[in-house]
């Protein structure tokens, strides 16, 4: 049985604090995202990339924001464009950009789930949690809003409205490292899950990971992985803009990825925050494709030794 894959790009950097996320599609492209996963037996359709027009400024009570009409413009362009890939394919890769993007990606499957009469889970593979709303960020970078807002939380108005919100329930995160007050005050009254590194030190990435994944299958849900660069230990990943020491190992990221995979209950994939501006020689993109084709079948005797 023919599997399918899309790849979608969405050049956004609007959200994030310096520029060069717009070329993270290419990036991955150039770095052979696409024959990797044709090589894996998979039928890959390559979308081309997303764009929005050119906006005016678009203002708003918390004048830390930056950015705002752009960032709207995006979450209705990719909502759309998610929404669609998932009904066209079996498993769409969407190609960021920073971590705004996935304000449209995750609204966009979780209406896609819904009308499947399935519940949508996200996997957040992240240094941070991407928990402000746009009154509660300091730095008015929007990257870190997703979660917040298609989980349908408060102080989003001017956010395009949610057709299906994501319960914070059938949320994961890993890897987080960086949080700020607001954040943790929401995590906690909330209670989403949070695999901190401290606690992935103590228990290892397998149990936290296999245990989320026997409740997305009771469920009989879909799951959409949303994997940031800043998820990595810089020192294996050094293009990304927001570098957190203490990062998953190049070990932890093949075994979560290869996990997934094994599990078959991944439906779709950000890959986000990928500045090539940044990159060595591209080696944060080869990364990236090698752990992408690891959740699409490939394991570690099919791998070829790269030197970095």
């Amino acid at each position: 049985m023919s599997r399918t894959c899309s790849l979608l790009g969405a050049p956004v950097q609007t959200g994030a604090s310096q520029p060069g996320c717009l070329m993270g599609p290419a990036s991955l492209r150039t770095a052979g995202l696409e024959p990797t996963l044709a090589e894996l037996d998979w039928q890959v359709t390559d979308l081309g990339d997303l764009s929005i027009p050119a906006l005016s400024p678009r203002g708003h009570d918390n004048e830390a924001i930056h950015n705002l009409a752009e960032t709207i413009a995006w979450i209705e362009v990719l909502e759309a464009a998610a929404y669609d890939a998932a009904k066209g394919h079996d498993l769409p890769i969407f190609m960021g950009g920073d971590h705004s993007m996935s304000a449209g990606t995750v609204a966009g499957m979780a209406r896609y789930a819904q009308e499947q009469g399935r519940p949508l889970f996200v996997l957040w593979l992240d240094a941070h949690p991407d928990l402000h709303s746009l009154e509660t960020t300091t730095s008015g970078n929007l990257h870190g809003t997703p979660v917040n807002y298609f989980t349908g939380q408060s102080g989003n108005d001017a956010y395009p409205p949610l057709a299906t919100a994501v319960p914070v329930e059938n949320i994961c995160m890993m890897g987080i490292r960086s949080v700020d007050r607001a954040e943790h005050k929401l995590i906690s009254e909330q209670g989403i899950e949070v695999h901190d590194m401290r606690a992935i030190d103590e228990t290892g990435v397998l149990a936290p990971l296999k245990a989320f994944l026997a409740k997305v299958k009771a469920a009989n849900g879909l799951l959409h992985v949303s994997f940031d660069v800043d998820f990595l230990e810089p020192g294996i990943a050094p293009a990304v803009g927001t570098t957190v020491p203490g990062g998953a190992t190049f070990r932890e990221a093949h075994l979560i990825m290869e996990t997934l995979g094994d599990s078959g209950l991944v439906r779709s994939l950000d890959l986000v925050e990928l500045n090539p501006f940044l990159d060595e020689r591209g080696r944060t993109a080869k990364l990236l494709c090698d752990l992408t084709a690891s959740l699409f079948g490939r394991r570690v005797l099919d791998r070829m030794t790269r030197s970095f």
